[in-house]
């Protein structure tokens, strides 16, 4: 796990002063790779690649960027996970190292831009093509590593993290059309940032820059062709069989694996997978808030150790803790993005750090699985509309409602949420209840300037990847689930990616493993979400690596944020967010009036996301925006400009 850049004349002219613009780059990454850095410069001057190394694999030979025989270059960041295999294929002969990043140079050599088809894991990488004169980068299928780029007069530039991007914009402006996907979901759609002209390689796609062109294709999609032909038993020794394959995979490391263990379903399973292969020394991490249960899993993650046993270490996370970083939480993101899990998972993996320098997780298991609660809220509203109109047993209905009302204890905590998403709008069409459920942006009122940017709905673009042509229209729980894969998930991994690297630390899912992902695709949802029990076909395929208070549990929590009784009563962090809302910038902004967000303080719901959402905005605001003229600094203080 590294960080990587690069520069690219599109007209192939010399770039002035490359080497120092790299190492610019590369020091603005630096927590990425603390473990050495390198730099790479064309001698056309014209194209030249950045590195920082976090050293997990060929700990002597690994550094970056790499060069091969043909004097193809590659800056890499992440893990093929399937690297031995390949190397096997390839012919050991054609190594002179034993990491995957060589892997890369020689797969690219037999297949060209079809080898990351090849490619098992989590990657980001730029490559450097000698003989064809091309820049081929490349993205993981499920966005688990991070690509960033922009083209500013006629140069490409690219990076892990936008922050190093910015100091080769003319000015830091924020994208209208971003801005308004944030305040509806809590994440930009379509490769969209928070930033104007700086965008993200999608999940699953590749970028071409070639004689002065970049463009974009797709290499991979998940095909949601359900298979009736298995039984559900079936299903479930698969996924058994896929998971332990793909836990033993992401083990493969020169440096020991800890795991995060949070007490939830999916990051039991994996710690448990990992902890029985790995054996005597392996390591487990948590983090609990003190104001209760409600706020507070670690004993089943205690349950978890004590019965795999291995050892758990555990972070009591306050108020304090809070104030003093969740500046750098939103430094490290880049840009607000996703709900308050942020904040815990950076303290959680400030900890784990300071023992291991590899961690897994369980990120990915809900949305492939079913995992949300709104899953259950929108379908049990179907079971009522087909049992008025008549059609239950008609089409693809994946449960009755006489079936699902034992399952529905599971939305105590949403009775607020239900009162609000059936006042408006029952029984419509599939699409428009999902967004109305999802739809954050109703809980805004005059504190956003609306006028600003009504231009634009993101309802088309939500609607395009709800409705995509790779899901069966019939099948209401795989168009939501679909949804929640393709933009939801890519969110909590960049918020995976950053809180961990922040510390120098590499988080690996093996959820994210495209052949169980390609199998859970074609698994039918009377199956999968069975009476309406949320990850049915999981929790029974692997009931048995689990103790029982785990495998038995029906109160989902997701590691919750405190944040209602923090903010809306006396204390350090209601003073914070006065301070950073009142400030004589803060009271300024064109898009956000931080004085209706200072009257609304003492309102916010508990589990509420609306002041998180808007605190984060003025956050990023005063550390991005305010600051802009800093990272230029960085680069007349280097001589580049």
């Amino acid at each position: 796990m590294c960080g990587i850049a690069g520069i690219h004349n599109l007209r192939g002219e010399r770039y002035p002063r490359l080497g120092q613009a790299l190492g610019v780059m590369n020091g603005l990454q630096r927590h990425r790779g603390p473990d050495g850095e390198g730099v790479w410069e064309h001698r056309s001057g014209a194209v030249g690649f950045g590195h920082r190394r976090l050293s997990v694999i060929d700990l002597a030979s690994g550094q970056q960027p790499m060069r091969d025989a043909e004097g193809n270059w590659v800056t890499y960041n992440g893990e093929i996970y399937n690297y031995l295999e390949l190397r096997e294929e390839l012919g050991l002969e054609s190594f002179a190292t034993r990491s995957d990043t060589e892997v890369i140079l020689c797969a690219y050599r037999k297949w060209g831009q079809d080898c990351v088809s090849r490619f098992r894991g989590m990657f980001a990488f730029a490559l450097w093509d000698e003989a064809n004169q091309t820049l081929f980068c490349a993205r993981d299928r499920f966005g688990i590593k991070p690509f960033y780029y922009t083209t500013v007069g006629g140069t490409f530039y690219f990076a892990s993290e936008i922050k190093a991007l910015l100091p080769f914009l003319p000015e830091v402006r924020t994208d209208l059309e971003g801005f308004k996907e944030y305040v509806t979901f809590q994440f930009c759609l379509a490769g969209r940032t928070l930033y104007r002209d700086v965008a993200e390689l999608t999940p699953g796609h590749v970028l071409v820059a070639k004689n002065g062109s970049v463009e974009t294709r797709r290499y991979w999609e998940v095909w949601y062709d359900l298979d009736f032909d298995h039984t559900a038993k079936y299903f479930e020794e698969r996924i058994q069989a896929l998971l332990d394959e793909s836990v033993r995979l992401h083990l493969r490391s020169d440096v020991p694996v800890g795991a995060y263990v949070s007490g939830g379903l999916d990051s039991s399973i994996v710690a448990s997978l990992a902890a029985q292969r790995q054996g005597e020394g392996f390591q487990g991490f948590t983090g609990k808030f003190s104001l209760g249960p409600a706020y507070d899993e670690s004993r089943y993650a205690q349950d978890l150790a004590k019965w795999r046993g291995f050892e758990l270490h555990e972070t009591e996370i306050t108020a304090a803790d809070f104030v003093e970083h969740i500046r750098q939480v939103i430094y490290h993101l880049d840009y607000p993005v996703a709900g308050p899990g942020s904040f815990p998972q950076y303290m959680v993996a400030g900890l784990a750090a300071r023992h291991r320098k590899v961690v897994l997780g369980g990120q990915g298991g809900d949305e492939i699985f079913g995992g949300y609660a709104r899953y259950l809220i929108a379908y049990f509203e179907q079971c009522i509309k087909a049992a008025i109109d008549g059609t239950m047993h008609n089409g693809n209905f994946i449960v009755t409602y006489e079936s699902i009302i034992p399952n529905l204890e599971a939305l105590r905590e949403y009775k607020p949420l239900l009162q609000e998403f059936w006042r408006k709008g029952l029984f419509e069409k599939l699409d428009k209840r999902y967004f109305r459920l999802i739809n954050r942006a109703r809980d805004l009122g005059d504190e956003v300037n609306w006028e600003a940017i009504e231009r634009y709905t993101p309802y088309e673009t939500f609607r395009s990847i709800f409705r995509g042509r790779n899901v069966q229209k019939e099948s209401y729980f795989d168009s939501m689930t679909h949804f929640d894969f393709k933009t939801l998930l890519p969110a909590l991994l960049h918020v995976e990616d950053r809180m961990s690297m922040a510390h120098g630390l590499e988080s690996r899912v093996p959820f994210l493993d495209h052949p169980l992902i390609e199998l859970a695709a074609t698994i039918p949802s009377d199956v999968k979400f069975k009476n309406g029990r949320m990850k049915h076909v999981l929790k029974n395929a692997m009931r048995g690596v689990l103790p029982e208070s785990i495998a038995n549990r029906t109160d989902k929590m997701g590691f919750p944020v405190p944040l209602q009784e923090w903010i809306t009563q006396p204390g350090i962090v209601q003073e914070f967010a006065r301070d950073v809302l009142s400030s004589q910038r803060a009271l300024t902004r064109d898009l956000v009036d931080n004085r209706k967000v200072l009257e609304g303080l003492a309102q916010e719901p508990r589990f509420g996301r609306k002041l998180w959402g808007l605190l984060c905005l003025e956050l990023w605001q005063q550390t991005f925006h305010d600051r802009a003229a800093s990272f230029t600094h960085l680069l007349e203080a280097e001589g580049t400009t």
